[in-house]
């Protein structure tokens, strides 16, 4: 998240510096990129143990590579891929999935997890990720930003850039926003705020204490981060500053690069922080890769990158292919690029340049142009809602928030829904976060959101007559949602998200936490 902005500046140090950047995707031939992609993954890690070990020599000489490779390697998720083979990386073992040592590990949890994942990040896998930002916003140039424009700082809101150290095994582990604001080029130390100074402090609070303290002395013309977490700094600003919108004191902020979570419940509180039009840019970096970006303003879709050191494969996501808990079976029906069709939901199977093999990494997504390799982000395998058989997707709970704070007007930004027991059938628990909550009337929002779910999907309107007997909503003041992220699951600040869906341990956990604030 923290390395997409770079290239919104490169045509101004490119000018001053004569820095070569590749800034064009090759989707003359995506299927096509997509088989180079593979071929130069499998010859690199040809030596690995991973690669002796499923042969990736008889692969690359098979007349269908793309086919040898789905039949001979096994479809991985972290705690497989990580009990196999990453264990190794981490007793800094070399030659395991990927050629040489890895040096950092990024630290992820999604939404669905507890215990954090260590993701490998190898040099090659962090210039492409720069590669892919370089892209990304030396392609907003055509968009015609007035020269002063790349002038302007670059606000990155990210994890910590000081990294812990393992110095038994001889690693460095932390953010991957951390560990790619770390490595920022020195032509770029000028634009990026909040400097390395402040990126190194690892307490949230200390951190957002100190953008506002220095928040006068910056000229944004670019930020970068969570939603949530920038709509709190900037709501911070203005206050602290008695200011009407953050445009009085960054007049020249012109975009506002967001990732990890769906935007539009945001948009509405993000157009009273802002006094002048914003463009909103979106991007898909995940832990273990930059996935996607968005390429065209109007359309505000994002387009999958097909040739940079990423090799797809899709998992449609049904009941075949994953349990009820989200999980997927042992041998699941996996296609190609060139097999998949337009306006249906895929789980993501990633090969890297880091060392990762047809790795889950838990998202789901779907092709609005398969032509074209246009994406949208539909939701995570373990964030959807099914205790009847309801399968209610993440795409499907956001909607309906978006659709009912359209009609009240209230500005619900967090939220999430869980399924309970309700006497000898189930019910749905809905929690929505606002400032604003006398603008829900919790009888008019059920009915409404019941309404719009029978709308969105068929299963939930079945269900609904049969198993699902009954809808409770709470209202709830935004800060609650922090506060839990923070007191209960330790995580706080940065690229933090609160799940949309929560199950299980989380569940529990939540609701002790609302007994325990009165709530």
């Amino acid at each position: 998240m923290a390395i997409p902005v770079v290239g919104a500046l490169v045509k101004a140090a490119a000018e001053i510096k004569n820095i070569p950047v590749e800034i064009k995707q090759n989707l003359t031939d995506p299927i096509k990129a997509q088989s180079k992609e593979l071929r130069k993954l499998l010859s690199k890690a040809i030596f690995t143990e991973f690669g002796m070990h499923y042969r990736f020599d008889e692969i690359l000489l098979s007349d269908n590579i793309e086919e040898a490779f789905r039949q001979r390697v096994p479809v991985f998720d972290y705690n497989k891929m990580h009990d196999a083979w990453w264990h190794k990386c981490l007793e800094g073992k070399r030659n395991v999935s990927w050629p040489g040592k890895i040096k950092y590990f990024a630290l992820s949890s999604g939404t669905s997890e507890a215990a954090s994942k260590f993701v490998p990040v190898t040099k090659m896998m962090n210039n492409r990720i720069t590669r892919a930002g370089v892209r990304q916003l030396v392609s907003a140039t055509r968009y015609n930003f007035p020269i002063e424009f790349y002038n302007r700082g670059v606000l990155m809101i990210g994890g910590s850039t000081d990294l812990q150290y393992n110095s038994q095994y001889g690693y460095y582990y932390g953010d991957l926003s951390g560990i790619s604001a770390g490595k920022i080029p020195s032509w770029f130390e000028f634009f990026y705020k909040p400097g390395q100074k402040i990126s190194k402090i690892k307490d949230w609070g200390e951190k957002m204490d100190m953008m506002v303290k220095e928040a006068p002395k910056w000229d944004i013309g670019v930020i970068v981060g969570v939603p949530a977490w920038v709509q709190i700094l900037l709501e911070r600003i203005i206050k602290e500053y008695n200011l009407k919108t953050i445009h009085d004191i960054w007049p020249n902020l012109m975009v506002y690069v967001h990732s990890g979570v769906a935007f539009t419940p945001y948009e509405k509180s993000f157009e009273k922080i802002f006094g002048k039009h914003v463009i909103y840019v979106e991007s898909y970096l995940a832990s273990e890769g930059y996935i996607a970006y968005q390429v065209d303003l109007e359309k505000r879709v994002m387009q999958l990158l097909v040739d940079n050191g990423v090799y797809f494969e899709f998992v449609p996501f049904n009941g075949e292919n994953f349990d009820e808990d989200g999980n997927i079976v042992d041998h699941p029906t996996t296609l190609t690029l060139s097999e998949v069709e337009e306006n249906t939901d895929y789980a993501i199977l990633l090969s890297t340049c880091a060392g990762a093999w047809r790795y889950l990494i838990g998202d789901t997504i779907k092709f609005l142009n398969k032509d074209r390799c246009e994406i949208a982000v539909t939701g995570r395998t373990k964030q959807f809602l099914s205790i009847t058989g309801e399968h209610l997707s993440q795409d499907n709970i956001t909607r309906a928030v978006e659709m009912l704070s359209d009609e009240t007007g209230a500005d619900i930004t967090e939220f999430t829904v869980t399924g309970i027991r309700h006497d000898t059938m189930f019910a749905h628990h809905w929690y929505l976060g606002t400032d604003n909550p006398a603008a829900i009337d919790k009888e008019e929002a059920i009915k409404k959101i019941d309404a719009y779910l029978c709308q969105l999907n068929d299963d939930y309107a079945v269900e609904r007559t049969q198993a699902i007997k009954e809808l409770y909503i709470d209202v709830l003041p935004i800060h609650v949602f922090y506060e839990f992220m923070e007191q209960k699951i330790g995580k706080w600040g940065g690229a933090t998200k609160f799940p949309r869906v929560l199950k299980g341990k989380r569940q529990e956990m939540w609701t002790e936490f609302l007994k325990e604030q009165n709530f």
